[in-house]
């Protein structure tokens, strides 16, 4: 575990006046977020803080953010987009979205129900990264 990680689950990401404030979305998904830390651990990830919220890497490649937002938390994969996406979770984390790919809680009991299968999402990930697939990113013009 990564101490600026265990930071983060107390002050947030500090990027916004909340943070370090009981208003700060980080105290509304605490659980939810250490539910998803856990299990991001053990699929044998390297846990750092990057752009102020838990990322998790593998072999130094980015794979995937566990972060809190208003309304839910979220794990938000970097190439979700080349995932097979068997059980239909990953949605675009926006409409812009290209190869980015989330994952979206609000409350603990799904991700424990989900675990098994959550796993299976971060190990493809992991696969995804190691053959060195590219995500097929559109050009604006």
């Amino acid at each position: 575990m990564n101490p600026k990680v265990d930071k983060y689950l107390i002050d947030g990401c500090m990027r916004c006046k909340f943070g370090g404030t009981p208003e700060c979305k980080v105290n509304d998904w605490r659980l939810e977020l250490e539910t998803l830390r856990q299990l991001v651990l053990e699929c044998g990830l390297t846990e750092e803080l990057k752009w102020g919220v838990p990322c998790y890497t593998f072999e130094g490649k980015n794979i995937l953010l566990v972060s809190a937002f208003r309304d839910y938390c979220a794990l938000s994969f970097f190439k979700g987009s080349l995932l097979k996406d068997t059980h239909q979770l990953l949605t675009k984390p926006g409409e812009y979205s290209q190869s980015s790919r989330v994952i979206r809680f609000t409350n603990q009991e799904r991700i424990l129900e989900q675990q098994e299968i959550l796993k299976t999402y971060v190990y493809e990930s992991v696969e995804v990264e190691q053959l060195g697939t590219e995500s097929r990113v559109q050009k604006k013009s």
